[in-house]
């Protein structure tokens, strides 16, 4: 059977190779959508077929699982990540200044750590082991971010 849905796919591919240049170029993004659909249908009635489609479903219930249990964990920390995500970018696109000198400004140090201004020097040190604690390399963190978290903390500490 395999062997059928193997050769049916090498004369499409054939024919397609032959006569694709051949057609208007809408119709042969048409008529790809519709192959992908036929041999999308085609493996699952072979699947049906072998008794190998509780695998399918099994791998898709495994990955539905996975995303459940995945996103209110990304929502716990989107906070979190998306304040050092913006200092990133906003980093990156300032990035030959910054690697040229590897200067900071305070604001930026403040909002690395996200803090205010007004923070004392026990808040800065809290702040950044609490950043450390999640974002350090050992742990799954950046070499980058742990760079710029230090950076913040120096900055801050340093007047």
């Amino acid at each position: 059977m395999v062997r059928i849905y193997v050769l049916v796919a090498l004369v499409f591919g054939a024919w397609f190779y032959w006569f694709g240049p051949r057609l208007q170029p809408a119709l042969v993004d048409w008529l790809k959508k519709k192959m992908l659909w036929v041999v999308l249908i085609l493996a699952l009635f072979a699947l049906a077929i072998t008794g190998k489609l509780n695998g399918v479903f099994a791998l898709l219930g495994v990955a539905l699982a996975f995303v459940w249990r995945l996103v209110p964990l990304t929502l716990k920390y989107a906070p979190y990540l998306q304040k050092i995500f913006g200092v990133f970018k906003q980093n990156q696109s300032q990035a030959s200044a910054h690697k040229a000198s590897g200067n900071m400004t305070r604001e930026q140090a403040f909002q690395i750590l996200g803090l205010k201004p007004s923070a004392t020097e026990e808040e800065i040190r809290l702040a950044h082991k609490k950043l450390m604690l999640k974002m350090h390399p050992d742990r799954g963190g950046s070499d980058y971010l742990a760079a710029q978290i230090n950076l913040a903390k120096t900055v801050l500490l340093s007047d």
